[in-house]
C-alpha cells in the first residue's frame, strides 16, 4: 500500500477545512457539559494516548495507518449524523465530547505515521501547508457562515450550529472520499 500524494494533500485539506469551519461550534455544543467532564476527558485522552504509543511497534504501518485514519473519520461522520439527529442535549454533548477525545488519542501517531510515510521534505511542506490553507479556509468559512446567518435572522448561535453541521456532513463525505483516494496497493 502506499500514499497518491495528490489525493492525500486534498484529504488534508479537507480535514482541516472541516476543523476550522467546526472550531467555534464546539464551545455551543459543550456548553451542557460540567468543567469536572473535560477534566475527567483529559485524563482519559493522556491514557489512551499513552496505550497508542505503546503499540507504535505494531500500528506503525501503512495499512494501519489507513485504517485508523479511516476509523478516524467515521467517528467524525457519526458525530456529525448524532448532532443532526439528536442536537444540544446533555448525552449528544458528551458524546461529541468523548468522540473528539477518541480522535485526538490517535493525534500523535497519525502525525508521526503521515512523516514516516511521506518520507520527502517537499511533499511534507506540502501537506503541512495544505493543511494550514485548509484550516485558514475553513476559519474564514467559519466566519462568513455565522456572520450571513446572523445578517438572515438566525440570531441564536444554537441554530446556526445545527445549520453548520448539514454543511460539515458533506465536508465530512468529501474528506472521507480523498481519504479512500489516497492510499493505493
Amino acid at each position: 500500500m502506499r500514499i497518491v500524494p495528490k489525493q492525500y494533500l486534498w484529504y488534508k485539506g479537507l480535514n482541516s477545512t472541516f476543523t476550522g469551519l467546526s472550531i467555534g461550534a464546539l464551545f455551543t455544543i459543550y456548553s451542557p457539559l460540567e468543567p469536572s467532564i473535560f477534566s475527567i476527558g483529559g485524563i482519559a485522552l493522556a491514557v489512551m494516548m499513552l496505550i497508542v504509543a505503546h503499540f507504535y511497534n505494531v500500528l506503525l504501518q501503512i495499512k494501519q495507518f489507513f485504517y485508523i485514519s479511516l476509523f478516524v473519520e467515521v467517528v467524525m461522520l457519526f458525530l456529525v449524523i448524532g448532532f443532526i439527529i439528536s442536537p444540544y442535549t446533555y448525552q449528544t454533548a458528551l458524546l461529541v465530547y468523548i468522540g473528539y477525545q477518541l480522535t485526538f488519542s490517535f493525534g500523535s501517531y497519525l502525525v508521526r505515521a503521515e512523516t514516516l510515510f511521506t518520507k520527502r521534505r517537499k511533499l511534507l511542506t506540502l501537506i503541512d501547508s495544505s493543511k494550514q490553507l485548509g484550516y485558514l479556509i475553513g476559519m474564514v468559512a467559519s466566519w462568513l457562515f455565522y456572520k450571513t446567518t446572523g445578517y438572515y435572522g438566525v440570531d441564536e448561535k444554537s441554530q446556526a450550529v445545527l445549520i453548520l453541521h448539514y454543511f460539515l456532513f458533506f465536508v465530512e463525505l468529501g474528506i472521507i472520499y480523498f481519504l479512500l483516494r489516497s492510499f493505493k496497493k
